[in-house]
């Protein structure tokens, strides 16, 4: 069930401690905030409703799909912790645009529009984090329309599992991923779950991933993407 608390507290200097630290340590205080806790499944809002909040992934995952009016299902990205989500609100978007679905056990920081107006005005280190993840985010959508693009079925699903592993980031790189069908995969590829399946084994094989209760990536893969 999701259980929501109002966090209210006098404002206080404290800031992020950097601008580069990973975001599970964001400092929420002074901020009005509601903390909502979902089940695995559970979805936290659905493409259409108010677009009223800004949202932040404080712990589990979540994935965002969208439905075509022709009743299509797409993921268009699946979040971790240290993720802002639904920052349309912020430029006039009054709908949800997509659906977002806890995977696992996960708990939300929501702020209100206004509220995350005032922040951003009084806290620059808050603005400059804030800025710094927008920005991060378009480069990745920049980099998977390219993707999409130019590359086979193959590499892209090597490159969205390494993503999914988040390796490479500062923070460094986690290796076992959360549970997730390999439909959904393939959603986010753009292929066919069958296709999603052989290179899964085929990587499975090759020693690139490992199944053991959970799945786990090294850095091996990488050589799928950076093949010619």
């Amino acid at each position: 069930m999701r259980r929501a608390t109002m966090t209210k507290r006098k404002p206080a200097p404290s800031t992020p401690s950097s601008s580069n630290a990973p975001a599970a340590v964001l400092d929420w205080t002074g901020v009005r905030t509601s903390r909502l806790t979902y089940a695995a499944g559970e979805t936290v809002f659905v493409q259409g409703d108010a677009s009223t909040s800004i949202m932040y992934v404080e712990s589990g995952a979540l994935r965002l799909s969208v439905l075509s009016h022709a009743g299509k299902e797409a993921v268009i990205a699946v979040l971790d912790p240290g993720a802002f989500f639904g920052e349309g609100s912020l430029v006039g978007q009054t709908r949800r645009m997509a659906t977002a679905t806890a995977m696992i056990p996960t708990r939300i920081v929501a702020i209100k529009r206004s509220e995350m107006v005032r922040q951003l005005h009084a806290r620059p280190d808050f603005a400059d984090y804030f800025l710094r993840h927008m920005l991060t985010r378009n480069i990745r959508i920049e980099e998977d329309l390219i993707d999409q693009l130019f590359n086979s079925s193959e590499k892209r699903l090597a490159r969205t599992l390494l993503r999914l592993a988040r390796y490479g980031e500062f923070e460094g790189t986690h290796r076992a991923l959360p549970r997730m069908s390999q439909e959904t995969l393939a959603e986010m590829v753009g292929t066919t779950r069958s296709r999603v399946n052989y290179f899964m084994n085929k990587f499975r094989k090759l020693g690139f991933i490992e199944y053991n209760g959970v799945l786990k990536i090294n850095s091996s893969l990488l050589s799928v993407v950076l093949r010619d």
